[in-house]
């Protein structure tokens, strides 16, 4: 005899089960061989599969009745995830178990509305877990999972989610590396007049490199704020994209390179960063040109 759930379900035991149709996936575990759904959501059962089903442990079923205003657990990812996704962030529109994943599309930076996504995990039976934002992310990387909580969803529930992530216009986006034809300026008395090899330039290739940035010029001044300014001033009439200025950005008397920048032009300096080691980077820009300090 069927036993009565909620207003929505029904408890069918497995041996009055055939010819029902199966309201959720139901997960089969064989340590060290396999994990996944034995049987998908929308499945018909059949008088062979009943062996099946209480080999991994089901007497009873699910069978759905949905009404108005109530929605499936899979139907409510795919919303969410249509919500949620921006810029950069692709999905497979096909749940697995009542979740979606976002992944990257892109490598590049992940930026997330934080606000928003907070607002949406207080949402009743509304789940999403992420990286954190600002991260890098490789192409394929899984950026967060979400699900609608129980079987069955308030579809004024999930409204207030969704309407939420649509108007932060794209909760989660991942942001492509610009691949900007950079121009050193090494700075330093000592490396100038060749009384000690030059370090920076090989060190922050390397790293532009990992970014797909190509160096396209590179100068050496003295401690000297005028060649300092031709310097960047010069690059950037060649074509820099992008400007690293290396060297001098402590408190010695002899390190000028931060006032260089300055009257280089640069605006909206930003000096200083809770970061170790490095922490005298200087970040500003010219114009369209992003300007980087790099301490030594």
């Amino acid at each position: 005899m069927a036993t009565k759930f909620t207003s929505s379900a029904t408890i069918i035991p497995v041996d009055e089960s055939v010819g029902t149709i199966l309201a959720h996936d139901i997960t089969e575990i064989r340590p060290g061989q396999f994990k996944g759904p034995a049987f998908k959501k929308g499945y018909i059962i059949q008088e062979a599969d009943l062996p099946h089903l209480k080999r991994i442990g089901k007497e009873h079923l699910y069978v759905l009745h949905l009404k108005a205003g109530e929605i499936h657990e899979d139907d409510a990812a795919l919303r969410l995830a249509r919500a949620m996704a921006g810029k950069g962030v692709r999905f497979d529109p096909v749940p697995s178990e009542g979740k979606i994943q976002l992944k990257a599309a892109c490598r590049g930076l992940l930026k997330i509305d934080v606000e928003a996504l907070t607002q949406i995990n207080l949402v009743p039976d509304i789940c999403c877990s992420s990286r954190h934002t600002h991260t890098v992310v490789e192409e394929g990387d899984i950026l967060a999972g979400l699900r609608a909580i129980p079987l069955i969803i308030n579809e004024a529930h999930l409204q207030e989610a969704e309407g939420i992530a649509l108007k932060a216009e794209g909760l989660f986006t991942v942001k492509p590396f610009q691949t900007s034809r950079t121009g050193l300026v090494i700075t330093g008395n000592e490396v100038y007049a060749g009384l000690i090899n030059d370090k920076f330039a090989p060190i922050i290739r390397k790293k532009l490199q990992a970014f797909d940035c190509g160096v396209m010029g590179i100068a050496f001044a003295p401690d000297d704020k005028n060649r300092i300014v031709s310097n960047i001033h010069r690059l950037i009439q060649q074509g820099a994209q992008m400007i690293v200025v290396a060297g001098g950005m402590s408190v010695d008397p002899d390190d000028v390179t931060r006032a260089a920048i300055l009257e280089a032009g640069a605006e909206d300096v930003v000096y200083g960063t809770p970061v170790l080691p490095g922490a005298m980077f200087l970040y500003g820009h010219l114009k369209e040109v992003p300007i980087l300090g790099v301490p030594a």
